[in-house]
C-alpha cells in the first residue's frame, strides 16, 4: 500500500535525477550536460535552467548548443546578482531541466531561499530535472564529512530530497582530481592552490 500511495503521489510530477559526486571537478555538470544533450538528441525538449561553469572550458563548450534560459537579476546590497528564473522554466515548460548545484542559497529576496526548493517547483509542474550535488551537501553527511575533512559547507540539502530520485554517483580517482586542479580544470590559479592544502588533500579525497 505504501508503495501504491508513493507512486500516486508521483502521478504528473516531473522525475528528478542528481548526479552525486565527492568533491567539485569529479565531472558532475559535465555528465549532466552530455547526458541532457543525449536526451534533446533523442526528442526531448531540453533546456538549461542555469549551469555554473567556473570557467571549466569544457564545461563551457558542453553548454553550447543547450537553449539557455535567461537568468533574473536581483539586486542586493547595491550589486545585482543572477539566479535561475523559475517563472521563465514553468512558462516555456520543457520536458527536462538542467539545474546546476542543488544546494546553492539564492540572493535575498527569490521566491525560496533555496535552489532544491526551486527544483522542487518545477517538479510539481510536471517538468523533469537534472542536479548536480556533492556529498557533503547532505544535511545528514555534513558533521561526517566535516569532522575529517575539517572543512564545513554551510548550503546543505535535506534528505528526503533524494528519496525519489534516480542517483548517479560520479567518480574520479584522488589523483586525477588532483591533477585537474593543479592544471587549473577545477578552480582558478588562487583558489586551487587554497584548495590543495585544505578539502583537496589526497587522504580527504580517499
Amino acid at each position: 500500500p505504501e508503495a501504491f500511495l508513493r507512486a500516486a503521489a508521483q502521478e504528473g510530477r516531473g522525475r528528478l535525477k542528481i548526479f552525486l559526486g565527492s568533491a567539485p571537478g569529479v565531472g558532475k555538470t559535465y555528465e549532466m550536460l552530455t547526458e541532457g544533450a543525449q536526451r534533446a538528441k533523442a526528442g526531448i525538449d531540453v533546456v538549461v535552467g542555469v549551469v555554473e561553469t567556473h570557467g571549466r572550458r569544457e564545461t563551457e563548450a558542453l553548454v553550447h548548443g543547450h537553449e539557455l534560459m535567461p537568468r533574473r537579476v536581483v539586486a542586493h546590497q547595491n550589486h545585482d546578482l543572477t539566479e535561475m528564473d523559475i517563472d521563465a522554466i514553468l512558462a516555456r515548460h520543457p520536458q527536462l531541466a538542467l539545474v546546476d548545484e542543488l544546494a546553492h542559497s539564492n540572493a535575498p529576496g527569490s521566491r525560496h531561499p533555496k535552489r532544491y526548493q526551486d527544483v522542487e517547483e518545477l517538479l510539481a509542474a510536471g517538468i523533469d530535472v537534472y542536479s548536480t550535488l556533492n556529498i557533503q551537501h547532505l544535511e545528514s553527511l555534513n558533521d561526517v564529512v566535516a569532522s575529517f575533512t575539517r572543512v564545513r559547507v554551510r548550503e546543505t540539502v535535506p534528505d528526503s530530497v533524494l528519496e525519489d530520485a534516480e542517483i548517479e554517483v560520479i567518480d574520479l580517482p584522488p589523483d586525477e582530481l588532483i591533477e585537474r586542479l593543479k592544471d587549473g580544470k577545477v578552480y582558478i590559479p588562487q583558489e586551487a592552490s587554497r584548495a590543495l592544502t585544505h578539502f583537496f588533500s589526497k587522504s580527504n579525497l580517499t
